[in-house]
């Protein structure tokens, strides 16, 4: 059985630390003295770097990080300017930026207009920002320069110089200072499960689960089982029953694919929670509670309505795929076959929701936090309900009110609602 997924961290666990800039400033340098590796390409013709190229990496103090090097903003023609639209878009996953002042170094006093407009759109976004005088090594002036930015973005810069490799442990400390409060230490299945509890995971090993592996969901979940010191047994859909019988007490939670939610609650004993591993992530990733909420729009829905389903992973349709055959099918047989359904996957999510009466989002298990929330952000300031494939299917099975929704650990934070217990 291949075990990569247990040892080895997702990049959606990892911090995503995004470096913005002009052409030719120095981000790609700066990612690979960071990295301590050529993980991106250097070049002095700007507009090298075309897409955002991403470096997982191990920092000290720090632990897992993804880098993300971006096209520079200051990009021209219209090329150009899908480059920039793909720089800016990286904002929504960005747990830290460090932003690059003073252009290439070619110019003593360079203007910093572009620059102060993208620190505006970070800081309206919330994003710890670092502001990075890079070249410092290279410029006439880089101390006179450094107070000037300073004075115009209300916090000093940091003079580095990544050729020489100066100034890099400045940049990580300056990463430290500002880690999100919550990174690395939300729980997937925050206080329904503790230590010494018994656990039932029922997986289904179907076409979407190929032979030898687990899906990422269920790898992480039993990790993180497993660190709480938590009783963990694994069964199949069709062996729940024999499973239940075998053990010398209830368990105290069950985890179950969505799918077979049905099934399962009607299985389960009555002193067992029961949730699914996409109800876990969506509320690890999002805003359970406003999935929970969101779900009553499906008895809105009418064969005039359109739903769109949004997938976080992009892999080839296959066949009783739950997103793009299960989900349709379950929501037409409730309002009709006249709905009309979009499907998006990947990062291919609209900027306009208006057309939707119900976003239904699968639980983003492939996205960090800071990007599934900035999706979930735009439904709500577009006023469109979003929900979750578990949450959906629960609720379309009449047994939303009986599966337990996860509520964060002692202290831990993020947006999760107390949780439904049956």
């Amino acid at each position: 059985m291949k075990v990569t997924s247990m040892t080895e961290t997702p990049n959606a666990n990892r911090l995503h630390i995004a470096l913005f800039g002009k052409r030719n400033s120095g981000k790609s340098s700066l990612v690979n003295a960071l990295t301590g590796q050529e993980a991106a390409v250097v070049s002095d013709t700007p507009g090298t770097t075309t897409d955002p190229v991403t470096k997982a990496m191990e920092i000290r103090g720090i632990g897992p990080c993804l880098f993300i090097d971006t096209p520079g903003f200051d990009d021209e023609g219209t090329l150009g300017e899908r480059r920039v639209e793909r720089a800016l878009r990286t904002m929504e996953r960005a747990d830290i930026a460090l932003l690059l002042c003073g252009g290439d170094g070619s110019a003593p006093q360079p203007d910093l207009a572009d620059e102060l407009d993208w620190y505006r759109q970070l800081r309206s976004r919330h994003i710890p920002t670092i502001l990075v005088l890079n070249k410092s090594d290279a410029r006439q002036d880089p101390s006179t320069l450094a107070t000037r930015i300073a004075e115009t973005f209300g916090t000093a810069p940091l003079s580095v110089s990544a050729k020489q490799g100066i100034g890099m442990e400045q940049i990580r400390q300056a990463i430290l200072e500002r880690l999100p409060e919550e990174f690395g230490r939300q729980s997937i299945t925050g206080a329904l499960a503790t230590e010494g509890d018994l656990v039932l995971l029922v997986m289904p090993q179907d076409i979407q689960a190929p032979k030898g592996r687990l899906i990422l969901p269920q790898a992480q979940t039993i990790r993180e089982l497993l660190d709480k010191k938590c009783l963990v047994m694994s069964c199949t859909t069709d062996k729940l029953a024999d499973s239940l019988r075998a053990l010398a007490r209830p368990p105290r939670l069950i985890i179950t694919d969505s799918q077979v939610f049905a099934t399962v609650y009607g299985l389960k004993p009555p002193e067992s929670l029961l949730t699914s591993f996409s109800i876990l992530f969506a509320a690890h990733k999002g805003d359970i509670g406003y999935y929970a909420e969101s779900a009553a729009a499906i008895d809105r829905l009418t064969e005039n309505s359109r739903v769109l389903i949004a997938e976080a992973c992009t892999h080839a349709p296959l066949a009783e795929d739950i997103g793009r055959v299960k989900l349709p099918r379950l929501l037409r047989q409730r309002v009709g076959q006249g709905l009309a359904i979009d499907i998006v996957s990947g990062t291919d999510f609209p900027a306009d929701l208006s057309p939707y009466q119900l976003v239904v989002h699968c639980g983003a298990c492939m996205f960090n936090r800071r990007y599934a929330l900035a999706r979930i952000g735009r439904a709500k300031e577009q006023g469109v309900p979003m929900t979750n494939y578990g949450v959906a299917i629960a609720y379309l099975n009449g047994i939303l009110d009986k599966v337990a929704l996860p509520r964060p650990l002692c202290g831990e934070p993020g947006p999760h609602r107390q949780g439904y217990t049956a």
